[in-house]
């Protein structure tokens, strides 16, 4: 039966298996190891960590569009899964987690690592964090069985599914020689839209002279049309924290970020009193992409769209809910704008003036801190790495900012440059070439929000599309915790660039303590070499203290080197990242 899924796997056209053998899980990589030798595309690739597997999926999910596979052994390695997997269920990230199970005659016999409801029950720990759970105690459940949680994978709400496959299960002889079902056209996604709705939108619109967009980051998909949509409409929009990467900060419509670590301006454009409806779409509306439910953005001038029912209860004060694909939605509001000849007319009016006004449009401007940004200072600030991230690193470059005071630092003040924006012609092409992924340029970790996320993340990213430079923006806490996984891009040599914010402190704990007032108790972090550290696994590594270090990069050659580079930062400790949204929550319990 490993081979029947084995075949499945390829007929998604996976690539990869992110995992740790054990004995339990052993059939399966045997099935592997077979497909291979008869020139098959999936191979697998070894974690350190089982939650540095799933990270690993989550990233290449992120990056290809695919479903991410990652694999553990029973007992311990499944446990060692949970972490990743719930932060797979937060995001909506399309995942198969698939463990081991010793055999099914020796359940509740005290067998090694026995991970079944009559031992340490993982799928009782797996539960609440999964679309769909459930024991494969049969072959003939297994092909069905992995249809039902595929479907619950790509179906919104998307998130991780899991399937636990005792070992004499695996072993069992296929009933058939090839696959039953065919997979990609069972997963396709539905295109439906409702017509009312969307005339109910037009009509709503229609009596409104300023709209203004909230793009989340559930909008990968639908982006094109989205922007298209905001242009027709001489709308300004504005981003959830992982919607940022969706769109070009040069855009001269964009507004900024509104949520943790965001802007001031996104939030002046969501209080304007001349705005008559906010647009969010594709937003989850949590803590971290409203702002800690800030009332600019949840009132009666809202309108939620989104394809999740599960995101939609969460704003009853909205005037009004659309559910459905968010890209059949915009491709048909787009048409209806340019069936409309006299709104085509207003339409080019309004393009027109805001032309004229990106001519003087700055995205610097949004900034809270644009001295810190451009600073020469040593100990290089953590602004001004953004700067230069932004600005060294080619176009193409896919940056993952991880949990604590790099996703503030990256939300707030990472601004590439040469980022092309939806048009017509070439300049259309270049961003459909930029954006092959639905990830976006950057990717990060929200609700959930694990230390080490973006670690594994920046590897399965890598993996899955190996001719973007991956940059993966991560703390000194977070690497002492799972840096180990350096050594994975070392044997796949894959390449990734590991930039450590080092300022011998949990950042986010430190900085959180003072400005809250607390005791200043566990948050420092002893000297540590990193830059040694991913020498010792392998990896290339320089030492960064000022800016003048930064410059003097080859980043040209980091980002043809066919494995990972470390640059161990020692940023400004005393910079406060931009994170009050966060703190006000965790003042006032709201």
């Amino acid at each position: 039966m490993a081979d029947l899924l084995v075949a499945y796997l390829e007929q998604l056209e996976i690539d990869y298996v992110f995992g740790i053998p054990g004995g339990a899980i052993e059939p399966l990589y045997n099935a592997i190891a077979r497909n291979q030798r008869r020139g098959g595309r999936l191979s697998h690739i070894v974690a350190r960590h089982e939650a540095g597997a799933a990270f690993m999926a989550d990233g290449y999910a992120r990056e290809t569009g695919k479903i991410g596979v990652c694999v553990a052994t029973s007992g311990p390695g499944a446990t060692n899964l949970i972490t990743a997997v719930a932060t797979s269920y937060a995001n909506g990230v399309p995942m198969l987690v698939i463990t081991g199970q010793p055999a099914l005659p020796s359940f509740g016999k005290h067998t090694l690592q026995e991970s079944t409801c009559t031992g340490i029950d993982v799928m009782g720990m797996l539960r609440p964090c999964t679309r769909y759970n459930s024991l494969v105690s049969h072959p003939l459940q297994l092909e069905w069985k992995l249809l039902t949680a595929l479907q619950h994978a790509t179906r919104a709400p998307r998130g991780p599914v899991h399937l636990s496959v005792p070992v004499d299960v695996f072993r069992a002889p296929s009933m058939q020689s090839a696959p039953a079902y065919d997979l990609p056209a069972l997963l396709r996604p539905s295109a439906l839209v409702d017509s009312q709705a969307v005339e109910t939108l037009r009509t709503m619109m229609a009596a409104c002279r300023n709209v203004v967009l909230l793009i989340g980051g559930d909008c990968g998909d639908a982006i094109h049309p989205i922007l298209q949509f905001a242009a027709l409409k001489g709308a300004t929009f504005v981003t959830t924290p992982d919607g940022k990467g969706l769109v070009s900060p040069q855009h001269p419509l964009y507004r900024g970020v509104f949520g943790f670590a965001g802007h001031a301006s996104a939030e002046a454009a969501l209080r304007d009193p001349s705005v008559d409806l906010i647009l969010a779409v594709g937003a989850s509306m949590g803590e971290w992409n409203t702002g800690g439910w800030n009332d600019s953005l949840l009132n009666e001038r809202l309108v939620h769209i989104d394809e999740s029912e599960e995101h939609l209860a969460r704003t009853p004060m909205a005037r009004f809910h659309m559910r459905g694909n968010l890209r059949s939605i915009f491709d048909c509001l787009v048409e209806r704008i340019h069936a409309n000849r006299q709104a085509d007319v207003a339409v080019e009016r309004r393009l027109a003036a805001r032309e004229l006004a990106a001519l003087t449009w700055d995205p610097e401007s949004l900034l809270a801190s644009p001295e810190a940004f451009h600073s020469d200072a040593t100990p290089i600030k953590p602004q001004r790495l953004m700067y230069d991230l932004g600005r060294l690193f080619p176009p193409t470059t896919r940056y993952l900012a991880d949990a604590g005071n790099s996703v503030a630092w990256a939300t707030h003040y990472l601004q590439p440059r040469d980022r092309r924006m939806a048009g017509g012609g070439k300049a259309r092409q270049e961003a459909h070439d930029l954006r092959a992924t639905n990830g976006g340029w950057l990717r990060l970790t929200t609700h959930f929000a694990p230390m080490a996320w973006a670690i594994g993340a920046a590897v399965g990213t890598a993996a899955g599309n190996q001719n973007a430079p991956v940059v993966c923006i991560t703390g000194d806490g977070s690497m002492l915790m799972s840096g180990q996984e350096i050594s994975v891009a070392v044997a796949e040599q894959l390449c990734v660039v590991f930039v450590v914010l080092n300022d011998r402190a949990l950042g986010m704990v430190k900085h959180g303590q003072r400005l809250g007032g607390a005791e200043q108790i566990g948050y420092a972090l002893p000297p540590t070499d990193f830059a040694m550290l991913a020498r010792s696994l392998g990896g290339r590594a320089h030492t960064i203290h000022s800016p003048e270090d930064m410059a003097a990069l080859d980043i040209k050659a980091i980002c043809n080197y066919p494995g990972p580079t470390l640059l161990d930062v020692h940023i400004d400790p005393e910079e406060v990242p931009p994170m009050n949204s966060r703190l006000r929550v965790l003042q006032e319990g709201v």
